[in-house]
């Protein structure tokens, strides 16, 4: 295998590794701003308080996008890796 065929399959790879992750770390740091507002506003420190509502909120979305994300991962497995697997 060429050494630019494998860094840009790496390359490729990681991209979607970061696309098919954004959904939920963007709720993840969405919700732990809103928490961190609301625990200074209130002077609230539990620390439950920050840890159930963000876990649900990410369950949700990751729930809720899992579509998304297999769509993906499997459009990168078909142009990329399974190509290279096969010998092309």
């Amino acid at each position: 295998m060429d050494e630019a065929i494998f860094f840009d399959t790496l390359r490729e790879g990681l991209w979607a590794g970061a696309i098919i992750s954004a959904p939920v770390l963007g709720v993840a740091l969405v919700a732990g701003v809103a928490i961190g507002l609301f625990q200074a506003l209130t002077s609230v420190q539990e620390l439950t308080l920050t840890f159930v509502p963000k876990l649900a909120a990410m369950a949700v979305v990751f729930w809720a996008s899992m579509g998304f994300m297999a769509g993906t991962l499997e459009s990168f497995f078909r142009a990329r890796l399974i190509p290279l697997i096969a010998g092309g």
